[in-house]
């Protein structure tokens, strides 16, 4: 039987003892049983997220998640500053034009984080600006923004700081509180390591103070009817059972191993594919100050098809990861760290693409990716 290994951005690879929850019989949503499960959960959200603040649940994807972030806090005529700095980024400037929100679109280069003081300088000439749209993570390019920069500007504002963690949480480092970071869109196939399917958005009490006053149509993903649940431990609508009952056992995983150790290792296997790449001769997409331990981009050789290496590797070899998107399909593959993955996937992963660039006719030494992931790993143990 070929093998399946993700080593895509989402969605991640679910551990067994996580398979073995999600294949548990059904309970009922609106029982002390569900209940205990959804405390544990909005308690374990509050530990990875760093945060007292409220947590809301929803059966979404991500994209629910920054959805809800758009339509609850803000109301149509308002000015918010979304960063594009890949298709991610660009999602915010389309969820804000749905809601007829006013986007001041600042454009990034692709494999670049947006500086702090644009941003700085974009709210001291506009005081009507209500919120900060960025991404922590931009998988396309595999960038992180620093977050942390960016919450010292926004905070001496009345804009509201609002973040797409999705691919981030829980694998690299996010202080929502200490941070000032005001909002935190995430999910559940990511750091999680689960099937898709929760959405979950964080609210900092300046952001609630937002979401009373906003008037943007909306229903499902009005979060000021999760608010009035969410202290009596429950959601106002039926809720995705078994990955909630699923995501607190995850979180049991976080918790013992702790966040700290876990950022640590993700930087490893980041850090050991950074290594390869450069090994086989393959550049980097996001320069070193921003890139990511989410994900790597690796540009592909000049005039090589990177649909067809995502291809060949998928199809032929059973090693998923993920093309170029935009401007760079075709250019540049994706290799992820988060979830339930060892050194020993990454070198897996990292064979299998030699391979298939060998195949199409790359001219590079064999074994020099998978040798200096293996160095760097055995000197960094």
């Amino acid at each position: 039987m070929k093998r399946n290994l993700l080593l895509t951005p989402g969605p991640t690879q679910v551990p067994p003892q996580l398979c073995e929850v999600l294949g548990r019989p059904i309970i009922h949503h609106r029982t002390p049983q569900f209940q205990n499960f959804l405390k544990e959960a909005f308690d374990g959200l509050k530990y990875v997220l760093q945060t007292q603040h409220d947590v809301y649940l929803l059966a979404a994807s991500g994209t629910g998640a920054m959805e809800a972030s758009v339509c609850s806090f803000l109301s149509p005529g308002d000015k918010a500053i979304t960063v594009e700095g890949g298709k991610f980024g660009e999602r915010w400037t389309e969820l804000c034009r749905a809601y007829q929100v006013e986007p001041k679109v600042v454009e990034v280069p692709w494999g670049r984080a947006v500086s702090p003081k644009v941003i700085e300088k974009m709210l001291s000439e506009d005081k009507d600006i209500k919120a900060v749209y960025v991404t922590h993570c931009e998988t396309s390019t595999g960038v992180t923004t620093d977050l942390k920069a960016l919450g010292e500007v926004v905070k001496k504002t009345n804009a509201i700081l609002v973040v797409d963690s999705v691919s981030a949480l829980g694998v690299i480092e996010l202080k929502m509180d200490d941070w000032n970071v005001d909002v935190v869109a995430s999910a559940s196939h990511k750091g999680f390591m689960l099937p898709p399917g929760v959405a979950i958005v964080a609210a900092s009490p300046k952001a609630q103070a937002l979401m009373a006053q906003s008037k943007c149509p909306k229903y499902y993903f009005d979060l000021r009817k999760y608010k009035k649940v969410v202290e009596k431990t429950d959601t106002p609508f039926t809720p995705a059972i078994g990955i909630v009952i699923a995501l607190t056992e995850s979180l049991r995983l976080v918790k013992e191993t702790g966040l700290d150790n876990l950022f640590k290792h993700y930087e490893r296997l980041a850090k050991a594919t950074r290594e390869a790449a450069k090994a086989l001769g393959l550049s980097l997409l996001a320069e070193e100050s921003c890139i990511s331990n989410v994900l790597t981009a690796i540009n592909l050789p000049e005039g090589m098809d990177g649909g067809k290496v995502v291809k060949r590797m998928r199809d032929t070899y059973g090693i998923s990861v993920a093309g170029g998107q935009g401007d760079l399909k075709g250019k540049i593959i994706r290799i992820a760290h988060m979830g339930c993955l060892d050194e020993y996937d990454m070198l897996t992963g990292i064979s299998c693409l030699e391979k298939v660039l060998k195949e199409l006719g790359y001219k590079f030494k064999l074994g020099a990716g998978v040798a200096a992931a293996q160095t760097y790993f055995n000197e960094n143990q």
